[in-house]
């Protein structure tokens, strides 16, 4: 495989880590798995046990996971074919992955801050509407 095509696959392979990993550590379909594995990590009894379970809570530590398996599936190598290919590739993932990760963090952060500027200026809107509705009534009322 040509160097150009495994940079192809290296910023391509970086999204479904970035999104399986994403999804398991931040998504609300993954919320009580996840609350039980922040539990654990809090409240295990020795220190191996509370590390294992810290794996599942935070996206970093939890990509590295997801590349290793999705190099064990795929075979995917980068500049070297044996195991070299595999170390400097499954770095390569992890790294790609979290810079899509924290844009992606970046995005939907913005976005809810978006959000919630325009439910405030609905509600501000909505506010001054009421505020002269009632008046413009009263005076309609007294003529």
């Amino acid at each position: 495989m040509t160097i150009g095509l495994q940079v192809v696959y290296l910023f391509l392979l970086a999204i479904p880590v970035a999104s399986i990993s994403w999804a398991f550590t931040h998504e609300e379909i993954f919320r009580e798995p996840r609350e039980r594995c922040i539990r654990f990590s809090k409240e295990g009894r020795t220190i191996l046990v509370r590390k294992f379970f810290y794996l599942f809570t935070c996206e970093y530590c939890f990509s590295h996971y997801v590349t290793i398996l999705l190099l064990v599936i795929t075979k995917y190598r980068l500049l070297y074919e044996d195991w070299r290919g595999y170390l400097i590739a499954g770095f390569s993932l992890v790294w790609i992955a979290n810079v899509y990760m924290s844009l992606f963090g970046l995005l939907r952060t913005d976005l809810k801050k978006e959000k919630l500027e325009a439910k405030e200026k609905e509600m501000e809107q909505q506010g001054n509407h009421s505020s002269t509705q009632p008046k413009q009534n009263k005076k309609a009322t007294h003529l």
